[in-house]
C-alpha cells in the first residue's frame, strides 16, 4: 500500500486482528493543528534561522547582508525594487559579492524571489519533481 492510499485512504489498511476498527473523518472534521505548534518550544534558540525579508530601497540591504553574515538564511522578496532596473542589478551585484566572500550561495525563486544562504550552505538547482510527474 502506498502513501497517497494510506493519507487518502482509497485502499482498504490491512490490519492486526487486536487492532481498533478505522473511522473515517467526515468531511467537516478536522485536526487542530494549533495543538502542535503548543507543544513546540519557540524560545529554544536555533543555530541557523531562515529570515523572510522584504528590499524596499538599496538602504535595506545593509540589515539582511547582516542576517547572512550572521549565519542565517535568508528568503528575499525583491517585488517592490523590480520595476527600477538599476537599483536591482546593484543589489544584485552587491548580494553576489557577498555570498563570493562568505561562501555562501544565492539564486532566484520565481520572478520575484531569491534566496541568499551563508557560508557552506549550497542551493542545488535541480528541481525535485513527484514520481508522477
Amino acid at each position: 500500500m502506498g502513501f497517497k492510499d494510506k493519507l487518502f485512504g482509497q485502499q482498504t489498511p490491512q490490519r492486526s486482528k487486536t487492532a481498533q476498527p478505522l473511522r473515517r473523518m467526515r468531511d467537516d472534521e478536522y485536526i487542530d493543528l494549533g495543538e502542535y505548534v503548543e507543544e513546540q518550544k519557540m524560545d529554544e534558540p536555533a543555530s541557523m534561522y531562515v529570515r523572510v525579508a522584504e528590499i524596499q530601497r538599496y538602504e535595506d540591504l545593509r540589515e539582511i547582508a547582516s542576517y547572512v553574515y550572521n549565519g542565517n538564511m535568508v528568503l528575499l522578496d525583491f517585488t517592490p525594487i523590480s520595476t527600477d532596473e538599476i537599483i536591482l542589478k546593484r543589489v544584485t551585484s552587491d548580494l553576489k559579492k557577498l555570498v563570493s566572500e562568505i561562501n555562501g550561495d544565492i539564486a532566484g525563486l520565481g520572478k520575484s524571489m531569491m534566496i541568499i544562504t551563508p557560508t557552506c550552505v549550497k542551493v542545488d538547482r535541480h528541481k525535485v519533481r513527484g514520481a508522477f510527474s
